[in-house]
C-alpha cells in the first residue's frame, strides 16, 4: 500500500496543483464579470461626445458644476461627494420620452430611498424654460423627493458642456447657442465621478440592469 502511494504521489501532487489553478481561474473569471467598466470618451458614440475630447482614453471624470435645483438651492459636485448617482438630461415640456424616463427614475428613487450612498441628478436641456418655479411644479407632480433627487437648471453653456464633455450623453444641434438634443440615456456615476454604465431610461429591462449594477458598484467599495 505504501509503495502504491509512493508511486502515484507525483501524479496526485500534479492533479492537486491543476485543480487549484482551474478553481482559481474560474473564481477570478466570475469575479471579473462583476466589475463594471469605466467609460472613456473614446469608447462612446461620437455623436454624444464633444470633438475636443473624442480622443481621450483614460482619466475621464465629471467636471465641477454649480446649478440650481427645484428649491432654488445651488447644487455642486460637493452635494454628490462620496455618492454613487444616476444622471440624465430632460426637459419638463417634453411629451415624448421624458415622461417615461421620469417615471422610471421615480421607480429607481423608490428602490434607493433608504440608501444614503445613492442619489439622482436630472439636468434640464432647456434651462431658459425650466425655471426654478417650473422645476418645482414638475418635481411635485412627479413625486421627486428632495433629499434623493435634484432637478437642476442654470447656465445653458455649462449644461451643454456637462452633457457633451462630462456625461457624454446628448447630441449637439450644431449651432452657436449650445442647442442640445437629449437622449434616453441614464448614466451611472461612481464615487470618483467616473461613468460606469449607460442605460436606456425608457426600458424596464435597462432599469433592472441599472439597479443590479448599482449593487455591484456598492460591493466594490466594501
Amino acid at each position: 500500500m505504501r509503495s502504491f502511494f509512493k508511486k502515484y504521489r507525483l501524479f496526485a501532487i500534479v492533479m492537486i496543483c491543476l485543480s487549484v489553478i482551474i478553481i482559481s481561474s474560474f473564481y477570478f473569471a466570475l469575479k471579473k464579470e462583476n466589475v463594471l467598466p469605466i467609460y472613456q470618451p473614446v469608447n462612446v458614440n461620437v455623436e454624444l461626445v464633444d470633438n475636443s475630447i473624442q480622443h481621450v482614453k483614460k482619466y475621464h471624470k465629471i467636471k465641477d458644476f454649480a446649478l440650481v435645483n427645484q428649491n432654488g438651492d445651488t447644487i455642486t459636485q460637493e452635494d454628490y461627494k462620496d455618492k454613487i448617482y444616476v444622471a440624465d438630461f430632460f426637459f419638463t415640456t417634453c411629451a415624448t420620452i421624458c415622461p417615461i424616463m421620469t417615471k422610471n427614475m421615480a421607480d429607481i428613487q423608490k428602490e434607493i430611498l433608504n440608501d444614503d450612498d445613492i442619489m439622482l441628478l436630472s439636468h434640464s436641456v432647456t434651462p431658459e424654460i425650466d425655471t426654478v418655479a417650473q422645476l418645482k411644479r414638475y418635481a411635485i407632480e412627479k413625486g421627486v423627493i428632495d433629499k434623493k433627487w435634484n432637478l437642476v437648471t442654470g447656465d445653458k453653456k455649462q449644461i451643454y458642456d456637462l452633457a457633451r464633455k462630462s456625461y457624454l450623453a446628448v447630441k449637439s444641434q450644431g449651432n452657436e447657442d449650445y442647442g442640445m438634443v437629449h437622449t434616453e440615456n441614464f448614466m451611472l456615476i461612481d464615487k470618483e465621478r467616473r461613468i460606469r454604465g449607460f442605460y436606456d431610461g425608457t426600458k424596464k429591462e435597462d432599469i433592472k440592469k441599472l439597479l443590479n449594477d448599482i449593487e455591484i458598484l456598492k460591493e466594490s467599495y466594501k
